[in-house]
């Protein structure tokens, strides 16, 4: 086992999931628990994300970045696994909490069981009301659910079909009154049906890091002080940078002189601005900084 499992006495939970009616009698623990002074951030989305999706989520976390934050999310596949990948890359701590006990002999998905080892491993942790040898139920996914909502200070929703188990943390969250926030996305897409729904009910669009990081009550670096790494950016991104420079451009003229394609340079540009880099005001584009 590359990991040791034990139980938490209820003095070392999470604070905030003492508030929640429904706590569990147990918890147990892997690695570490959240940071003590950090936020808690829990990120949660389809199985089936679209590369929107992906290309979202990976930009938000990227762009919390040497901020107090733990990233929360449920080790499942899809938005989940991005959700946890993405922080460990970016150098936030993220805690997984699964639907099934935490030995790695029941631990599902099976094909996570390196992801959690690393999770440990970065200062991370694993979480469960389960025993250690519970395997994985239909009912212990949306049991569970209520453990990443309550020990939150707020909900990520990324990508989600109107009648998806992601929706039951947002519910929950807002029962536990937690902030919900939710990527808008694409009309065409039945994976953004759940998100323009909870916009419909109340939940906070988010478009940038700025936006959680404020749902967070954290107060965003000045911008004068952020540098943008070139290496970190696509070919395209940088493309569009460099042909900003320090002025403003029209968009249209901007797309024209970077030399990209259309469909390429409006990726770019919506991957700039979602990452703090870029503003648009009166279609002119320029760098924030």
């Amino acid at each position: 086992m590359a990991y040791e499992i034990r139980e938490l006495p209820q003095t070392d939970w999470p604070e905030l999931l003492h508030e929640i009616p429904d706590k569990p009698k147990k918890l147990f623990l892997a690695g570490s628990l959240p940071h003590k002074n950090n936020k808690i951030l829990t990120v949660v989305g389809s199985r089936k994300y679209s590369p929107y999706g992906k290309e979202v989520c990976e930009s938000l976390l990227e762009g919390l970045k040497g901020y107090p934050i733990t990233i929360v999310s449920g080790l499942a596949l899809g938005i989940d696994s991005i959700a946890h990948k993405s922080a460990l890359k970016h150098g936030l701590q993220t805690i997984a909490v699964p639907g099934s006990g935490l030995s790695p002999k029941v631990l599902y998905p099976k094909s996570h069981v390196h992801l959690a080892e690393e999770i440990t491993e970065s200062g991370g942790g694993l979480l469960s009301e389960f025993e250690p040898d519970f395997d994985a139920t239909k009912w212990s996914f949306p049991q569970r659910n209520r453990i990443m909502a309550g020990m939150s200070h707020a909900v990520l929703v990324v990508e989600a079909e109107e009648k998806s188990g992601t929706l039951i943390t947002s519910r929950l969250a807002t029962e536990y009154n937690r902030e919900v926030l939710t990527v808008p996305g694409s009309i065409f897409s039945s994976q953004s049906a759940g998100p323009h729904m909870l916009i419909r009910l109340g939940a906070t669009p988010v478009t940038k890091p700025e936006d959680i990081l404020e749902a967070l009550s954290i107060e965003a670096e000045a911008q004068s002080q952020k540098e943008i790494d070139m290496s970190a950016l696509s070919e395209d991104e940088q493309k569009i940078v460099k042909t900003l420079g320090q002025r403003s451009l029209e968009k249209d003229l901007l797309i024209q002189n970077s030399g990209l394609e259309i469909s390429r340079a409006q990726i770019a540009l919506m991957s700039l601005e979602i990452k703090g880099f870029i503003k648009e005001i009166s279609s002119e584009i320029s760098l924030k900084f």
